[in-house]
């Protein structure tokens, strides 16, 4: 595997022609797990963070956990609705106790994600 480095003369300097290879992934707008999983590694686990950066796979690896959180949000929700018995016959009759269950809900799940895919 050869690399060819060129440069550019600026003033009198030469300056390496450097940049990270498009990943497929780059377009991807990340979602608010995904900007919470980037901040984290770049704060908090900086080794991993450029690693996956200098091996181009930081978008792929921030589009598979943005992707992996949103369904199991969606998925966890659903269950723990069922379970908390949160229908919409209790949403069109009370709906400051659905709010508030919905809530109370939502925090759990979140809560459960970001011990086991974000902050890892």
């Amino acid at each position: 595997m050869s690399y060819e480095i060129t440069y550019t003369k600026i003033n009198d300097y030469y300056i390496p022609n450097l940049a990270f290879p498009k990943s497929k992934y780059s377009n991807y707008k990340l979602g608010k797990y995904g900007r919470m999983r980037a901040r984290y590694l770049k704060e908090y686990k900086k080794a991993e963070y450029t690693i996956l950066l200098i091996d181009g796979k930081l978008d792929e690896h921030l589009y598979n956990t943005d992707i992996e959180c949103k369904n199991r949000f969606d998925l966890l929700i659903k269950q723990f609705a069922e379970r908390e018995h949160i229908t919409e016959e209790l949403k069109a009759t009370n709906q400051l106790e659905w709010v508030q269950k919905m809530n109370a809900v939502k925090n759990a799940v979140e809560e459960i994600i970001f011990r086991e895919l974000i902050f890892v």
